[in-house]
């Protein structure tokens, strides 16, 4: 019998309702050189990836200079920013669910493709900082998702096994790192998808099999 002792969130779609934010914040940068991307080549090409991939993409596929790289990132950042400051606010299902969680005992713990400075920032506006036990970002693995380094990392780091932990995901990439790592899965579809009721039920799911 599997006994799940720790759940593992990822951040944009999940915990943030962030897609949105960063594909627009991307554009607006992108936007200053005469390129964007477009809402079907995100959802179905870019989604789940991180910025410094996205744009070695464009390079490949879209001549899109490489000595821009740099300058198109740090001003990815910056737009980034302005809408965690404006949108990102506490959501009550989100807070209710990581605070009991985490008094029935299970460790909460957090693999995000964003880098660090935007998963501290969302996790400080979002209020959900205090129920986690750590926080992993692009910038502590090598390898983004889909590779499974940052799960692997996280389950090392809960000093578990892959058959202990659950894992939240939204989007295809960060479901076949975490199937890469060996956890558990919970497929979202929504933010509002992560509430207590459901993290529950697919506990009781794996424990029962």
């Amino acid at each position: 019998m599997n006994k799940i002792k720790a759940i593992i969130f990822d951040m944009d779609g999940v915990l943030i309702d962030a897609k949105q934010w960063h594909y627009e914040a991307l554009n607006q940068a992108l936007e200053l050189f005469g390129y964007n991307i477009s809402r079907y080549d995100h959802l179905v090409t870019f989604d789940g990836l991180p910025t410094k991939k996205k744009l070695e993409m464009l390079s490949i596929e879209r001549d899109l200079p490489v000595g821009l790289h740099k300058f198109i990132n740090h001003m990815k950042q910056i737009y980034t920013m302005e809408h965690i400051y404006l949108k990102c606010k506490p959501k009550f299902i989100h807070q209710y669910a990581l605070n009991n969680l985490k008094k029935e005992g299970y460790k909460l713990a957090l693999a995000s493709n964003s880098i660090r400075l935007t998963v501290d920032m969302m996790m400080e506006k979002s209020g959900l900082k205090q129920y986690l036990d750590f926080t992993l970002s692009n910038q502590d693995v090598k390898k983004p998702k889909p590779d499974p380094e940052i799960y692997i990392k996280a389950i090392e780091k809960l000093n578990l096994k892959p058959n202990q932990c659950l894992i939240l995901e939204d989007n295809q990439k960060g479901i076949e790192a975490g199937k890469k790592a060996g956890a558990f899965l919970l497929k979202i579809n929504c933010v509002d998808d992560v509430n207590y009721c459901n993290i529950k039920k697919r506990i009781k799911e794996i424990e029962e099999t």
